[in-house]
Parts: C-alpha cells; sequence; structure tokens
C-alpha cells in the first residue's frame, strides 16, 4: 500500500497516486469542510499553526532579512566564523549563493523546532517530526510525532502512522490514521482507507475513503473510485472525474478509458490529453491510438499522434515505440521505424519483434528473422510461433512449418489453424485437417470459413458448403463472395448474382470483378460500369480482363492501348492474347513479330493461331507446314476451326496426291 499525505513540496491536489508523499503537515478546520463522522469521537484536539513557519509554509526572505534574523552570511552564533566563511557571497554565482542559503535557512528553521519542541511546544514536535520523516531519520522523528500525536496534533497522528508503517508495524499504524482520521484529517483517512481495503475490509474502506473524498483528497477520490470500479459500481466514474478535476493523472486515465469504452472518445480524448499533459505514459499512448484512428479521414493528425506516440516511448511505454514504428513505416521511413521497433522489442514488446523479424524476412534475411520471431515467442506473443511456421515454409522447411503451426494453434492462434488444417489437407489428411479448419473458422478466421466451404464442397455436401462461404463473405472474404455469386448467376439469379459478384469486387477478388463486367457488359446498359470493372481486374493481372480492355480498346481504335494490354496478357500466359497481338501486329506490318505471338498461341493449343499458320505455311509456298498446323487446328478446336482446318487439309492433300 502506498500512502499518501501532504508535502512540504507540493500540495495534495497535485500528488499522484504513485508517488510516496509521507507526512501531514498541521491543517486548520477551514481547510477541510463537512462534518465528522457521526458514529466516531476524537480526543485529538485541532490546533492552530503558528503562522509563518512549518514545513508547508516556509517563509521565503531577502538576504538582507535572512541576515538581520540569523546573522550574517558565513557567521556562526557567537560570531565564531563559519567553515567557508573567506567567501563572499557577491563573488559567488546565483545558484550555489541561492543554495547556500537555502541550507542555511533550512538548517536555522530545524534549530527553532528543535529547541521549541525540546521546550514542551507539540506543534513544534510535530513540525520537527515531520522534517525527520521526510529526510528518512526515523528514529528521531518518532519520538518527536508520538509527543505531539499524545498531545492531540491530529497531523502528528497521521505521520506517526506512516512512519509505523515504513517500519512495518501496520497494525499500530492504522491505530493511528484511525485517530488522525476521526480528528477530520482526509490524509489519514485516504491511509486507513487503503489499509482496510488491503485487508479485505471493503464496506470499512469504503467509508473512509469517501470521508477523505468529501473532504477534497484527490487521492482519495481516485482510491474510492479504483474500489468501486473493482466492484463494476457506476459511481466510480464520478469519483475519477472529482480526482482528475484536481489532478490526478492517473484518474484523468481511468476516466477516459472509462468514457472510451463507452462509445464516448470525444471526451475520453479531452481527458487522455489532461494524462498525457502529465506525461503519463499510457494515456499518451491511446491519446495517439485515437489520433491515429481519426487520421483516416484528416491526415494531418498523423503528426500529432506521432508525437504523443513519441513521448510515451521515451516515458518508458514500449508498445508506443513499437506504434510510432508502424507509423513511420506506413509514411515510408523505414529505417526510423526499425529503430523504435528495437527499442520495444528489446523491452519485451512482442509485436514489435514480429515487426522487425517481417522486415528482415522481407529482405531475405531469415536467420535475423527468425531470430525476431523467436524473441517474440519469448515474450509471450504466439504469432511469433506462426511467423516461424511461414518462415519455414518459405524456406522449404516443411515439417519444422508444421511444427510450429501446431505449437502456435493449441496456443489457440486462429491463422495457425487454418494453415496446420492447409498442410495437413495438402498431405491427404482430410479427417486431420477439418478439426483444425473448424477451429480457425469458429474463432473469426474468415480463411479457415471459407477454406471449411471449400472442403465441404468437394464432398458434394453444398448447403453446408454455403453456409461457411456466407459466413466468410460477411466478413469480407472475396473468394467466399464469389462462389456464392457463381451459385446464384447459375440458378439465374442475375440481380442477386450482381450483388454477390460486387461484394466479391470489394473484397479484392479480381475473377470477381471480371465476372461482374462481363455480367454487366451482356446486360448492354452499363457500359461505363463494366469498363471500371474489366480494368480493376486487369490491373490485378487477370489475363482474361486484360484481353478484354485490349479488344475494347481496339474497337476504339486505340491500337497502342490494345497492344499494351494484348502484351501484358500474353507474356503472363494467355493465348488468346498472344493471338490477338498476333492479329494487330499483321495488320501493322509486323508479320515476323505477328508469327512468333502466334505460334506461341498454337502451342498453347489455340485452334485458330494454327488455323492461321497454316494458312500462311501455304501463302509462303510450305505445304507440308500447312498440313502439320492442320492437324493441330483439328486437334485444338473449336468445331468451327476444325471443320476449317479438316476442309483445308483435304485440299492440301488432293492437291499432294496429285
Amino acid at each position: 500500500m502506498r500512502l499518501i499525505g501532504k508535502s512540504g513540496a507540493k500540495s495534495a491536489a497535485a500528488v499522484e497516486a504513485d508517488t510516496d508523499a509521507w507526512a501531514e503537515s498541521p491543517e486548520s478546520t477551514a481547510a477541510h469542510p463537512g462534518a465528522l463522522p457521526a458514529q466516531r469521537t476524537s480526543g485529538l484536539s485541532e490546533r492552530s499553526p503558528a503562522p509563518g513557519c512549518g514545513p508547508d509554509s516556509l517563509v521565503h526572505v531577502s538576504t538582507r532579512q535572512f541576515a538581520a534574523a540569523v546573522g550574517a552570511y558565513g557567521e556562526q552564533p557567537g560570531g565564531e566564523p563559519a567553515a567557508g566563511a573567506a567567501l563572499d557571497p557577491a563573488g559567488l554565482d546565483s545558484t550555489s549563493f541561492e543554495t547556500a542559503l537555502a541550507a542555511r535557512e533550512s538548517a536555522a528553521l530545524e534549530a527553532r523546532h528543535r529547541q521549541a519542541a525540546d521546550g514542551g511546544d507539540p506543534d513544534a514536535a510535530c513540525r520537527l517530526g515531520t522534517l525527520l520523516l521526510r529526510r528518512g531519520e526515523l528514529e528521531d522523528a518518532e519520538s518527536y510525532l508520538r509527543a505531539a500525536a499524545a498531545a492531540g496534533v491530529r497531523a502528528a497522528a497521521n505521520n506517526l502512522g506512516v512512519l509505523l508503517h515504513q517500519q512495518g508495524h501496520r497494525a499500530e499504524a492504522g491505530q493511528w490514521w484511525r485517530q488522525a482520521a476521526v480528528a477530520g484529517s482526509a490524509p489519514a483517512a485516504h491511509a486507513l482507507g487503503l489499509q482496510l481495503r488491503d485487508q479485505g475490509e471493503e464496506e470499512a474502506a469504503e467509508y473512509w475513503l469517501h470521508f477523505a473524498a468529501d473532504h477534497g483528497h484527490p487521492l482519495g477520490a481516485y482510491a474510492l473510485g479504483d474500489l468501486m470500479e473493482h466492484r463494476r459500481d457506476v459511481r466510480a466514474e464520478r469519483w475519477f472525474k472529482v480526482s482528475a478535476d484536481a489532478g490526478h493523472r492517473e484518474a484523468s486515465y481511468r476516466l477516459a478509458r472509462m468514457r472510451e469504452a463507452a462509445g464516448d472518445k470525444e471526451t475520453a480524448e479531452t481527458w487522455y490529453r489532461t494524462a498525457a499533459a502529465r506525461s503519463h505514459a499510457r494515456a499518451a499512448l491511446r491519446l495517439g491510438v485515437l489520433l491515429e484512428e481519426r487520421a483516416r479521414t484528416d491526415r494531418s493528425l498523423l503528426d500529432e499522434a506521432a508525437r504523443w506516440y513519441r513521448q510515451a516511448a521515451q516515458n518508458g511505454e514500449p508498445r508506443a515505440a513499437c506504434a510510432l514504428g508502424f507509423l513511420l513505416r506506413d509514411s515510408g521511413d523505414v529505417a526510423a521505424a526499425a529503430e523504435w521497433w528495437q527499442e520495444a522489442a528489446e523491452a519485451g514488446d512482442g509485436n514489435a519483434a514480429n515487426a522487425l523479424g517481417a522486415l528482415h524476412a522481407s529482405r531475405g534475411e531469415a536467420a535475423a528473422a527468425e531470430r525476431w520471431y523467436r524473441a517474440a515467442l519469448d515474450a509471450g506473443d504466439q504469432n511469433g510461433a506462426f511467423n516461424l511456421g511461414l518462415l519455414c515454409a518459405g524456406t522449404g522447411r516443411e515439417q519444422q512449418a508444421e511444427q510450429w503451426y501446431r505449437r502456435a494453434a493449441y496456443a489457440g492462434h486462429r491463422e495457425a489453424c487454418n494453415a496446420l488444417a492447409v498442410v495437413l489437407l495438402q498431405r491427404g489428411d482430410e479427417s486431420g485437417a477439418q478439426p483444425w479448419f473448424s477451429k480457425a473458422a469458429e474463432a473469426g478466421s474468415v480463411d479457415g470459413a471459407f477454406n471449411l466451404g471449400v472442403l465441404h464442397a468437394g464432398r458434394g455436401e453444398q448447403q453446408q458448403a454455403q453456409e461457411w462461404y456466407a459466413r466468410a463473405a460477411a466478413e469480407g472474404h472475396g473468394e467466399a463472395a464469389l462462389q456464392l455469386a457463381v451459385v446464384q448467376e447459375q440458378r439465374g439469379n442475375l440481380a442477386g448474382a450482381l450483388q454477390r459478384y460486387r461484394q466479391a469486387a470489394a473484397g479484392g477478388s479480381a475473377e470477381g470483378a471480371f465476372r461482374l463486367a462481363s455480367l454487366l457488359d451482356r446486360r448492354g446498359d452499363a457500359d461505363a460500369e463494366a469498363e471500371h470493372w474489366y480494368a480493376l481486374a486487369a490491373d490485378a493481372g487477370h489475363r482474361r480482363a486484360q484481353v478484354r480492355m485490349g479488344v475494347r480498346a481496339a474497337e476504339r481504335g486505340a491500337l497502342e492501348i490494345a497492344e499494351s494490354w494484348y502484351r501484358r496478357a500474353a507474356e503472363a500466359g494467355s493465348r488468346s492474347a498472344a493471338f490477338n497481338l498476333g492479329l494487330l501486329l499483321a495488320r501493322q506490318d509486323s508479320e515476323a513479330e505477328a508469327m512468333l505471338w502466334y505460334t506461341r498461341a498454337a502451342d498453347a493449343g489455340h485452334g485458330r493461331a494454327a488455323l492461321r499458320l497454316a494458312l500462311l505455311a501455304l501463302r509462303r509456298g510450305e505445304p507440308m507446314q500447312a498440313e502439320n498446323w492442320c492437324r493441330r487446328a483439328i486437334g485444338s478446336g473449336p468445331a468451327e476451326v476444325a471443320e476449317r482446318a479438316g476442309r483445308l487439309l483435304g485440299a492440301l492433300n488432293a492437291e499432294l496426291s496429285a
């Protein structure tokens, strides 16, 4: 338990929940409005502090006033020169002089307190005991605090409780806190409430924390909010706000989290800012996250998000360093991103270690990637095991890949479940694969749901397949939506097919975009939209879409554009594109290159290309070559081409036999 009281260095309102402020000074009744607990009485009297003295009210005097009060600088009482008396204050720099002056002032003040306390003044004994307690001189402080507490000084009772708690005498500490709290001490009530809470006496703890909070003690309000939140009491937010309004940064953070959980991100951002401005690392991290989310519509917020991430990272929050790394990577500064990821990873952030591993893997640095993936796994991030599986699979170590997938899958990693199922299915172990596909799908893996659909479809279980495809499509899986669309089109439900094809295209399916364009093209009433989807599919590398874009460009007379699309598709292996490119080149008098593309198309089984080559061979007077290409055309089809090639072959045979 951490005990908080007033400190001469800062007010109770400024003390944070993670700071040990050891002692409380004498208080005035006016400073703590409100009635004392009705069922409790006090034997401690309230004493008014002497004006202008005490550790909470040090009097700052000028050099002249100080010299008049305690003697000239460098002299000791009795006129004897002190050590260093030869130094002239005027010759010292201002910092050294002020430090020396403050030390002399403090020593003089302590001497006055000691003299008064030894003369029986309980208030002076309280102040002296408090000063010694703060300095860590517990044995000397205890005697003065006991004397003052016995004389009824409330602050002394509280501070004596703090001292005893530090010494491990918790029961007696609680007794003194109780006496001080009954006498109206809010810090004592706070300390007593914390002690009772730690002992499991929550009802009594709530009473005293409530008392402290009602008497303006921000730490009491925070502790009360914490206790209530633990019990899921909706009143917790009220007390966090009371403490936050008084400047308590942890209360501001907790209040912000509650507002964010309630969906009120605007208020949450305000309180995160309040806490982050007081160097609260987690608040700065969450503020950065909210700003980055808002930056999707306002890119100017990214710089501010980066600043808060950097502040949180510099205050020891590795997750912020990791987030800053991703932000820098997305902006193109991969080198700086790697530095922040390394800092976060070395501090134990598994996500950052995985990011470093992926960076090295993308560069082909498998050994370094594996080292960071293992570091992520050591940090408890099961993504490390999954990524090790991917790395091993990519380098041909299939058995090791399966072991890592299995380890991550048993730890509940849904994509590892799917990957393991794929490995088992590829090995022919369908019965072993299905449970892992099911586990992945039930855990929310859209790929797992899609693959489970494929598995059922392969068995002819169309209803189950459609159910899993629908589940995956609902999560944006383009290929699953494509499967649903094909079924709808086969059933004649063109409206349903269009809807699903649109969903497939939006989910990144190039085939879905092509089929959507084809359906719109056949309908004939949405030419511009059809062109859009053809282009989208073609840009994604869909070869039939590229051929269709070439055909449409050629129909418009845009031959250069047509040639460009044909070449892309032909070089990717499209025989139709190779044939069309040959036709286009032939019209442009590039017969030699056209022959090359005809030949490539014919070798790939394109009947029309083979027939065209037969005709060209016949034109060149090469009947044997023409006969060979005719036979190829007959074998490749389609029927119309085969019929024409057959007639040509018959004519050739007749001519050759004649």
